[in-house]
């Protein structure tokens, strides 16, 4: 998935869903039709639901079925599994499911913005202090997303994300961003595995030192 941090930021994608909206939207859902069970229309139906709710919403809402686990690539929505388990219990209940997903979806980028501005170098820091505040930051938002994912498959693929969209948010964006971040981890985070805390920390610490060209403070 492709979204940028200035595509999901709630900050410029205002956003409102009451229960009579939250109904109304599930019949629009129910209207496309949901296959039943493990049909082969089963994609299909997740494609028009995406066109549905980005046409509705923004292109955000893309991301409601990025789900935990294999099924879902690794993202952090537990309300959809997948086009095959999530269909399993009938058209109202996969209708439903959606609108639960994007609320999910919603509320992670929600909580995304609110650590990000927590979690932000001060204006004028130096560079061993915004290298600190930075590795702070990616340490406290990969221990975010493990406990979203508990560390299933693809986690890291949310996790990259997630520290690609913060870089943005202080000013770092597209593919430089991509890339520290792909540079500081190294290949060291991977499905199925929660990494240990001296890894974390000297994957937080790279990154940090890539943004800045400077290591904390700390360490001198």
């Amino acid at each position: 998935m492709s979204l940028s941090w200035s595509e999901v930021d709630p900050d410029r994608t205002p956003f409102s869903l009451d229960v009579d909206a939250q109904d109304e939207l599930a019949a629009a859902v129910l209207a496309l039709g949901p296959p039943v069970g493990a049909s082969g229309d089963r994609y299909e139906f997740v494609g028009q639901v995406t066109d549905l709710l980005v046409g509705r919403f923004g292109v955000w809402a893309c991301g409601w079925h990025w789900a935990v686990g294999e099924g879902g690539g690794g993202g952090p929505v537990q309300s959809w599994c997948c086009a095959g388990h999530s269909l399993r219990e009938g058209p109202e209940a996969a209708s439903r499911a959606v609108v639960e997903s994007l609320l999910e979806w919603r509320a992670w980028a929600e909580r995304l913005a609110e650590r990000f501005v927590e979690l932000a170098p001060v204006a004028n820091a130096t560079g061993e202090d915004r290298s600190w505040a930075i590795e702070r930051a990616a340490v406290r938002l990969v221990t975010t997303v493990l406990d979203a994912t508990s560390g299933a498959c693809g986690w890291h693929h949310l996790c990259r994300r997630t520290l690609s969209w913060y870089l943005a948010s202080v000013g770092i964006e597209g593919e430089r961003a991509a890339r520290l971040v792909e540079d500081a981890i190294g290949g060291r985070f991977e499905s199925w595995t929660a990494p240990g805390f001296a890894v974390v920390g000297a994957v937080c610490e790279d990154l940090a030192l890539g943004v800045t060209g400077h290591r904390t403070y700390r360490e001198h």
